[in-house]
């Protein structure tokens, strides 16, 4: 696992960095994480709980825990960490991580398979998004396989990376593409695995290679607290006090909530920019005894927040995924919700009312969902048990490793045809980036002679029999369960 987001600092990526390499460590696969340093405590190589193995890179960090793109400076740590601990997949997390693109960029060069997963949305007309979306259609033309939290974020994913022309590829664009390829042979045995190099020779990462898996909870963490019968109506809202979190919806919508509703109280917890703004309604609209800020809350009290309310209340503008809802569902709570990103794949309907994100539809859905609680059309228990068989990290683990199988077994990007893909990026980017990627080339060249493999000091672990992990876990669980574990 390669990313810059990753703890001690706390955020949904790094929560979902741990737990799947935590759960895919209890299956048997061998995980470690590259991030970097958090002076002066964590640096070098620390240990979690329950052994997962993390190197801090020593890079610093410009803004929001991501750091500057180091580009060959970060081959040297990536080269060795990789060879020593006999790495077979680099799975890459987040946009925003120098350190997963230019993971992806190198482990090419060390015969090294590589996963990317795209955990935001972005958008198209801002300069963050362009060099963000430009970055990413680079880095999507070497990766193997991509995952998505969501079919909305895949959708985006496809669009920002220019994958979008060719999805809709008839099918005789592709044996357009396959005549002009000389070493393309239709006898052979081999003809779905050549075509599909092919293919991805020609346009880089096949837009099937794109999978949807989407977060999850530890359902045991968020149990509903029995609760006794009163008129009081508590909405809980949990998030970054930010612009893109809807907090201005939140600052118009509360105060005509209070005055239509006198039984209702808020529950705001979280921190950021936008905190000032809710201050400044609470103090104008004398809301002191009805709205409560609780500002940062640490993530072990998250439950404790969360069972103080009877709706939860998410106004955000822009989501891929939205786990602090399925937190939210878990712990009992109704939620009330704008319609964007992927949010509306969430839940079931009756467990979730939707608004359009504008000032009016968001009171309009907020007074709906006060009735159904004050009229017991809710159950939390029952919500409780539906999200945790809705959301496993077990199920997560398994359809990621399906996902890491077929990579493995799949055709291989070579130097070659990852320049041509490069190419294409366009008239400036293109040049730019296969610059990059021939001074990174002989860059690791110089490294192979510089410190030989042979001079690594390797680390022991079970697998030192020359089999691969995946041949092992085949064998050990071929009678445990079907092999045809769904990734949609």
């Amino acid at each position: 696992m390669v990313s810059d987001f990753f703890h001690p600092n706390v955020g949904g990526v790094e929560n979902h960095i741990y737990m799947l390499s935590t759960t895919l460590m209890r299956m048997g696969h061998k995980v470690v994480v590259i991030t970097h340093s958090h002076p002066p405590d964590r640096v070098g190589i620390r240990w979690l709980s329950p052994g997962l193995k993390v190197y801090h890179v020593p890079f610093p960090t410009i803004a929001s825990s991501a750091t500057l793109p180091n580009f060959f400076t970060f081959l040297p740590y990536l080269r060795t960490i990789a060879l020593r601990e006999r790495i077979e997949i680099i799975h890459g997390h987040a946009s925003l991580s120098s350190l997963a693109h230019e993971g992806i960029m190198h482990a090419h060069h060390m015969g090294i398979r590589t996963v990317f997963t795209d955990h935001s949305l972005f958008g198209f007309d801002d300069a963050a998004s362009i060099l963000t979306n430009k970055l990413l259609e680079g880095m999507l033309s070497h990766v193997d396989a991509a995952i998505c939290v969501s079919h909305t974020g895949r959708e985006n994913t496809i669009l920002r990376s220019k994958l979008a022309p060719r999805v809709g590829m008839c099918a005789g664009d592709i044996g357009d593409l396959l005549d002009e390829d000389d070493d393309s042979d239709s006898t052979s045995s081999t003809d779905q695995q050549d075509h599909e190099q092919v293919i991805n020779r020609k346009l880089g990462l096949n837009p099937g290679r794109i999978y949807v898996i989407p977060n999850a909870i530890v359902a045991d963490k968020f149990k509903p607290s029995p609760r006794k019968r009163t008129d009081k109506v508590t909405i809980v809202v949990l998030s970054r006090l930010a612009y893109r979190k809807g907090i201005d919806l939140l600052v118009a919508t509360a105060p005509r909530i209070c005055a239509k509703f006198p039984h209702v109280h808020f529950v705001i917890g979280g921190d950021g920019p936008k905190l000032i703004d809710l201050l400044r309604m609470r103090e104008k609209y004398l809301l002191q005894d009805r709205i409560e800020l609780l500002g940062a809350i640490h993530p072990r009290d998250v439950r404790s927040v969360l069972t103080r309310g009877t709706i939860f209340m998410n106004t955000s503008l822009t989501e891929a995924f939205g786990i602090a809802i399925v937190e939210a569902a878990c712990a009992g709570l109704y939620v009330v919700s704008t319609r964007v990103g992927g949010v509306p794949e969430i839940l079931p309907e009756d467990m979730i009312s939707f608004a359009n994100p504008d000032e009016d539809d968001v009171f309009r859905a907020i007074s709906d969902a006060i009735q159904i609680v004050s009229k017991d059309q809710h159950d939390p228990t029952k919500g409780h048990e539906r999200i945790s068989k809705f959301y496993s990290w077990d199920a997560v683990a398994e359809r990621t490793e399906v996902v890491y199988q077929q990579v493995h077994s799949s055709a291989e990007f070579h130097f070659w045809h990852r320049l041509q893909n490069t190419l294409r990026l366009g008239a400036v980017a293109g040049p730019i980036f296969c610059v990059i990627l021939v001074v990174d080339c002989l860059f690791f060249q110089f490294l192979e002679w510089l410190i030989p493999r042979d001079q690594l000091d390797f680390v022991d672990d079970e697998l030192t029999d020359g089999s691969t992990v995946f041949d092992r876990l085949r064998n050990q669980r071929a009678s445990k369960r079907p092999q045809d574990i769904g990734v949609e």
